[in-house]
């Protein structure tokens, strides 16, 4: 077996020696392996379980990387006392403004999918559009008095998604609700200014003048353009 095992290996040594007479092999790069890292106190791993907390909860909210140079000089300058590259201010934006680009990249089919309709609802018959946007289909005419953006009010609705999914209705319940304007989403607040009592209208209400970047719950994802059917029974008044 031995001397069957030497007589195979031959011909490949042979191989072997040849193809470095005719050509030089290339040189294999050693992988250094990383140094690893050692906590020498309670501070050294309290700070990296700090940094994997703050990577955990921003990439639970969507965030895939940093600047992490910058991270770090915002940690130091803020702990060393020493004048921020931003005032507070200026610092809140620029996180609200990251957060939102990172949103509106996540729910962009939903964003989409409001536009399109929109600019389509627009040349339905009847349908009527704001200066911001707000469109409305007057479905019943009433002749009372309009109310106001302070006034409470007594209405019936009923509110679906575009897809026609029901989030809420006053209907199903069995009686009205008693709401006051300036507490309502901005599309209730301008769209039933312009109800009479008595009146029913369709909303087709954009999702920055309903409940925007953040949605409502589980029936109302961000960014969703919503669709209500109001009927305004009553004018309370402030």
């Amino acid at each position: 077996m031995k001397k069957l095992l030497i007589t195979l290996l031959i011909p490949y040594c042979a191989m072997a020696v040849d193809a470095q007479t005719k050509k030089p092999v290339a040189k294999k790069t050693v992988k250094t392996a990383a140094t690893p890292v050692k906590f020498v106190s309670a501070l050294d791993s309290a700070s990296y379980a700090f940094g994997m907390s703050m990577a955990a909860s921003l990439k639970s909210n969507g965030l895939k990387t940093l600047n992490y140079d910058m991270l770090l000089r915002g940690l130091k300058d803020e702990f060393a006392g020493q004048k921020t590259l931003l005032s507070q201010q200026s610092a809140q934006q620029a996180i609200g403004n990251t957060f939102k680009t990172v949103s509106q990249a996540k729910f962009s089919a939903n964003i989409t999918e409001g536009k399109k309709f929109l600019e389509i609802n627009k040349k339905t018959p009847g349908v009527q559009t704001t200066a911001s946007g707000l469109q409305y289909l007057v479905l019943t005419q009433g002749k009372g008095i309009k109310p106001a953006a302070t006034d409470s009010v007594l209405v019936h609705y009923k509110g679906t998604l575009l897809n026609g999914k029901q989030f809420d209705s006053s209907y199903d319940r069995g009686e009205p609700i008693t709401l006051t304007l300036d507490r309502v989403i901005p599309g209730w607040t301008e769209g039933m200014q312009l109800m009479s009592t008595g009146s029913k209208y369709k909303f087709f209400i954009p999702y920055d003048l309903a409940y925007g970047e953040r949605g409502a719950g589980q029936d109302i994802p961000p960014y969703s353009t919503l669709v209500f059917e109001i009927e305004l029974l009553k004018v309370n008044g402030k």
